[in-house]
């Protein structure tokens, strides 16, 4: 069975959920980017803001910690870290409180 050139790079998603500050700057608690493989960070957060143009969640996103599944990003260059299909990329606010 032989597949179609034309569908060799299928469509996949990665997750993004949003939480506190950037949840309500999104006003949604999550959503599904379609990539065709693997991405960087900085893709996956510019697709996220021109998901919600108007808002004020590019502000709020700049200043989020970050997680891929369950793994801290820190203070690693969005540009080169590699986001997989199928992740689930996290960005969480600054929280106040002790």
């Amino acid at each position: 069975m032989s597949s179609d050139p034309g569908t060799q790079a299928e469509a996949e998603t990665v997750t993004v959920r949003y939480w506190a500050g950037a949840r309500a700057a999104a006003g949604v608690a999550s959503d599904e980017l379609v990539v065709q493989g693997p991405v960087s960070l900085a893709e996956v957060r510019a697709q996220a803001v021109a998901l919600h143009r108007g808002s004020r969640l590019e502000q709020v996103l700049s200043v989020c910690s970050v997680l891929l599944g369950d793994r801290p990003v820190g203070t690693a260059d969005p540009a080169q870290v590699v986001v997989e299909p199928g992740t689930t990329v996290e960005f969480l606010p600054p929280f106040a409180g002790g």
